[in-house]
C-alpha cells in the first residue's frame, strides 16, 4: 500500500506519518522504554485502545518507521523494532522532552525531569549514546 499525503509541505507530510499522539507515544515507548510487543504498548499508562494501537503500528510499519517480525524462539508473538529511518526521529523526541521541561515543568514527573536534566547536561553525548543503543536493538533485518 502506498502512503498518501495531504500536501507536499515538509511539516504536513511528516505529520501525516507521525503526527498523532499515539504514534509519538509508540515511538517514545520503543526508544526510551524498550517496548517491542503489542501487549507492552497496550500496557502504557496512556491506555491506548487496541484497535487504535493496531492501526498506528500498521501505519508506522507501512511508512518503514518500524518493522514487524517474530522472535526466533517465539513464532506466535509479533515483535516490533525501529528501522534506521525510525531511529532518526530520536532528536525530535528529545526536543519535545526539552520543550516540555521548559514549558510544562510543573506537570511532568520527577523521572521525566531527571531525563530532561540529563539531556541538558550534554545533549550531543546523550543523543549519540541513544543512537548507539537503538541501533544495537534493531533485531529484525
Amino acid at each position: 500500500m502506498t502512503l498518501s499525503f495531504r500536501s507536499n509541505c515538509a511539516i504536513s507530510s511528516a505529520l501525516d506519518l507521525i503526527g498523532d499522539k499515539w504514534s509519538l507515544l509508540i515511538l517514545r515507548d520503543m526508544m526510551f522504554f524498550g517496548k517491542k510487543t503489542f501487549s507492552e504498548f497496550a500496557a502504557s499508562e496512556e491506555k491506548i485502545a487496541t484497535n487504535i494501537l493496531s492501526d498506528r503500528l500498521s501505519n508506522l510499519e507501512r511508512a518503514s518507521i518500524i518493522k514487524k517480525g517474530k522472535l526466533p524462539n517465539n513464532k506466535k508473538t509479533n515483535i516490533y523494532s525501529l528501522t534506521p529511518k525510525g531511529i532518526t526521529f530520536l532528536p525530535s523526541l528529545i526536543e519535545v522532552i526539552l520543550w516540555s521541561d521548559r514549558n510544562l515543568a510543573e506537570h511532568i514527573t520527577p523521572e521525566n525531569k531527571l531525563l530532561a536534566d540529563t539531556i541538558k547536561k550534554d545533549k550531543y553525548s546523550f543523543t549519540e549514546t541513544m543512537y548507539a543503543k537503538l541501533e544495537k536493538e534493531i533485531i529484525i533485518k
